[in-house]
């Protein structure tokens, strides 16, 4: 058993059910100066997030639905994942399974035709009702505290979050492809195999595509990132944070990326305890999906196409918990008489400086 308390950094409380006039899928809204968040207790999650662009107008930087319940829809059919909090073991797991202190559990996959396990399973945390949102000015803090109450178990939590900072303003803010990302203590990457989960090698990134610690456009070597999965072309990899000496390895004191968009000017910093990136360049979008009427600019309905959207998660190392050498174990696997498990990440909004 496992008890879960979120900390989704005014402050509205929702823990472990729903307020009496509320559901699962009923919207919460929190603001403070520069910033305005929605959000519904199915899955912790974010629904809008709305940041002043460059002109001072306030544009929703995050992907979802309108409606609480398409998220319920979206879990029963596509299920993007859009917005929750994944766990209790975030990203992938070889063949789904894994042993800890001896013993070796199985737990059901449901990815790659059954030969790994995506965001916890088929039942994972992003369809459990629960969270405490907080937001200050241009910020929005997350901490995820997780704590075993019998047994050892792994958890590795993240939220999981569509971003397009561009908010769909214009033609050319309806990719992320012209958006600049930078992760300057990312020079490690984890090596995946055709159905991404590690093969227990790491990659130094210096001078591929996947090198982000000098800030680059997310497109400009995107044609050449087929580290992604079977016949995939974008980024869906884990990039190691490897902080400099004069910091630490938990160590929140500093931006570990950066991503902005000219066509907004919007800027997000992340500060996280966490000690890799897992990044997604949303290739499997397909133009299906519209986006949320708060990000519709034009007279026709503009859709979430392939890159039209980037997701960032903090968290541990991929599939830690089944190599050992990596010496991810006291970030991942936890007891009754350990420290809890807790995830924070810092996200801060500005406008491009010029």
């Amino acid at each position: 058993m496992l008890s879960l308390y979120a900390l989704l950094g005014l402050t509205l409380s929702l823990i472990a059910g729903v307020s009496a006039q509320g559901s699962s899928f009923t919207k919460y809204t929190i603001s403070a100066p520069g910033i305005n968040a929605s959000f519904i207790p199915y899955g912790a999650r974010i629904t809008n997030l709305y940041v002043n662009d460059k002109d001072g107008n306030p544009q929703d930087v995050v992907l979802g639905y309108d409606n609480g319940t398409q998220y319920l829809h979206d879990t029963e059919t596509v299920h993007t994942y859009f917005g929750p909090v994944v766990g209790r073991y975030a990203n992938r797991i070889k063949n789904g399974t894994f042993t800890v202190q001896g013993v070796t559990s199985h737990i059901p996959e449901n990815e790659h035709n059954g030969e790994d396990t995506l965001h916890g399973g088929i039942v994972g945390y992003d369809q459990i009702t629960y969270a405490t949102y907080t937001v200050s000015p241009n910020q929005w803090t997350s901490r995820l505290i997780s704590i075993p109450l019998d047994e050892p178990t792994p958890i590795m939590l993240a939220n999981h979050v569509y971003w397009n900072l561009g908010a769909f303003v214009n033609s050319e803010a309806t990719t992320v492809l012209n958006d600049t990302l930078h992760m300057p203590y990312s020079a490690r990457a984890i090596e995946i195999d055709s159905i991404e989960v590690p093969t227990g090698g790491l990659e130094i990134v210096n001078g591929t595509f996947l090198d982000f610690t000098t800030p680059m456009q997310i497109g400009q070597n995107i044609s050449n990132a087929h580290q992604c999965g079977f016949n995939c072309t974008g980024y869906d990899n884990a990039f190691i944070l490897d902080r400099p000496r004069y910091s630490a390895p938990e160590a929140t004191d500093l931006s570990v990326l950066t991503m902005s968009s000219n066509a907004t000017g919007i800027q997000l910093d992340i500060r996280t305890n966490q000690q890799s990136l897992q990044i997604y360049s949303c290739n499997n979008m397909n133009g299906t999906i519209p986006v949320k009427a708060s990000q519709q600019h034009g007279s026709t309905t503009t859709y979430v196409e392939k890159y039209g959207c980037v997701v960032i998660e903090t968290q541990q190392w991929i599939d830690g918990i089944n190599y050992p050498e990596w010496g991810q174990d006291q970030y991942q696997i936890y007891t009754v008489d350990s420290e809890p498990a807790v995830v924070f990440a810092q996200y801060d909004f500005s406008i491009i400086a010029t």
